[in-house]
């Protein structure tokens, strides 16, 4: 049978059973309908059915979302994610509760925000087993492979028949399989928990796209050295090692330690950790290649400095046009001892980064600060404080996407490599710059016609005499083209 036939198939065999299992459950499970959003979108929201119009989103606590609300209607346009496990939405064979995630879900569409579903198992009767892990005041647990495979599939199908009509169109099976606390199986088993989902989502609405699990952020860098070291790049491995892990040393034993020449890399990368983060990298590849999957999910939460070697590793990585999105984008600092002022710079340089470098999502994460975190202190840094007030870093973000919704996003011009860094968002005749010196020396930007410029995040003002840009970030405006704003920098 051809791929086309069994997708039809398999599209009329899901349909059946859909049908099937819809009078067993109670009338308030039922699929909702696409309704017409009961709030009033903020300005330039697109609707969630609707492509991502803002690249600068978050990810954040629903059950503070009272608090958060205004800010959020402030970064519409943009994506988000929530994780859902079968084993909480089924917690007994056809006992389903969808009422949380209905929720979830009708809101993120009345705020203008795209949501996207982490489709996970968990350890329950339908994998079988003992979970060895739980985490959080959820108690959520690692996943594992289920003991069948065609009632996984019937969850999966269920999920995305009934969140399409929210906008739903993208679907993220597992999160971060590498580690051992969110999977239990082998990359084989997770590949293969993979193609059944894909075909089934497919099958179930061919507009969905089928996203992997994201990476972790560590994993990802320990493929960033591992690359360059295997084809020889000996130096090359060593700076981008310190460069990405420069927060990290220590933090967990051995599995990230202070690097310095070839022999300690080599070690570091054979651990058993790092080496299963490896397999696990090059598993989730395979799917990229061969199609199965249609996104790639990257997570990051590094000094910026990493970025480069991340976006190089994942150019050389990843099927020409296939879509980077980075779920997951946050900021750690194990003393937790930065400035506010130095780390809203810093999310700042890391996100117009990823932007300028083709990630087409970015999501914060945390939004905001949690104070019971088990850490203690704010290793992770949020965007605004616990009661939802705006911190710095807020407002930072909240005016990346404004200058973003409904733009181009412009690579800089290489006629200032080493000179500035950053990225332009290109909107009609208008062009917003994001600047930074990429050294210590101050880079003027001589004036354009009307241009204007401030602190990202600040009210804008007329910049007669040009702008020094140091190594805080600026905005600039102007009604010009990128390339002739930049022509004369000095």
């Amino acid at each position: 049978m051809t791929r086309p036939a069994r997708l039809r198939a398999l599209a009329a065999t899901l349909a059946a059973t859909l049908a099937l299992t819809a009078g067993c459950t109670a009338g308030d499970n039922d699929p909702p309908k696409a309704a017409t959003p009961s709030a009033t979108p903020a300005p330039g929201a697109t609707s969630t059915a609707g492509a991502v119009s803002n690249p600068f989103g978050a990810h954040w606590d629903w059950s503070r979302y009272q608090q958060f609300a205004p800010y959020l209607r402030r970064i519409a346009g943009s994506a988000t994610y929530e994780e859902i496990s079968w084993c909480e939405i089924e917690r007994a064979p056809g006992q389903t509760d969808w009422a949380g995630l209905d929720e979830v879900a009708s809101r993120s569409r009345d705020l203008g925000i795209t949501l996207h579903l982490k489709i996970r198992t968990g350890v329950c009767w339908a994998t079988g087993g003992t979970a060895r892990y739980t985490r959080g005041e959820a108690n959520k647990t690692e996943s594992a492979m289920p003991t069948d495979l065609a009632a996984y599939q019937r969850f999966v199908g269920s999920v995305v028949q009934r969140y399409g009509p929210y906008g739903v169109r993208e679907y993220a099976i597992e999160n971060e399989v590498n580690a051992p606390s969110y999977w239990a199986g082998s990359p084989e088993e997770y590949a293969r928990l993979v193609r059944a989902a894909a075909e089934t989502i497919r099958a179930t609405d061919p507009k969905a796209r089928v996203v992997d699990s994201g990476i972790s952020s560590v994993a990802y860098g320990m493929g960033v050295a591992d690359r360059l070291l295997r084809a020889g790049r000996v130096p090359e491995a060593l700076a981008a090692y310190q460069a990405y892990f420069q927060r990290r040393v220590g933090t967990r034993g051995q599995q990230i330690p202070a690097v310095t020449g070839e022999a300690q890399l080599r070690k570091a990368l054979g651990t058993a950790t790092n080496s299963r983060s490896l397999r696990f990298l090059a598993v989730t590849e395979s799917l990229l290649t061969d199609r199965t999957v249609d996104v790639r999910q990257v997570h990051f939460y590094e000094h910026f400095s990493g970025v480069a070697p991340l976006l190089d590793y994942l150019r050389a990585t990843t099927p020409p046009g296939t879509p980077m999105q980075a779920w997951e984008v946050g900021q750690f600092w194990r003393d937790a001892d930065g400035d506010p002022a130095s780390r809203a710079a810093e999310m700042v340089k890391t996100v117009t980064l990823l932007a300028a470098g083709g990630i087409g999502e970015i999501s914060w994460l945390p939004l905001a600060y949690n104070p019971n975190n088990a850490a203690g202190s704010e290793v992770r840094y949020g965007l605004l404080d616990p009661d939802g007030t705006e911190r710095e870093a807020g407002r930072m973000l909240a005016a990346l996407a404004d200058a973003a919704r409904d733009a181009n996003v412009t690579p800089l011009p290489p006629s200032v490599a080493g000179k500035l860094s950053g990225v332009a968002f290109v909107r009609g005749g208008q062009s917003t710059l994001v600047l930074w010196s990429a050294s210590n020396t101050p880079v003027t930007v001589p004036a354009a016609p009307g241009g204007r410029t401030g602190a990202v995040g600040s009210p804008l003002g007329a910049a007669s005499g040009g702008t020094t840009v140091t190594d805080v970030p600026v905005l600039l405006r102007a009604d010009q083209p990128v390339d002739r704003i930049l022509a004369t920098v000095r």
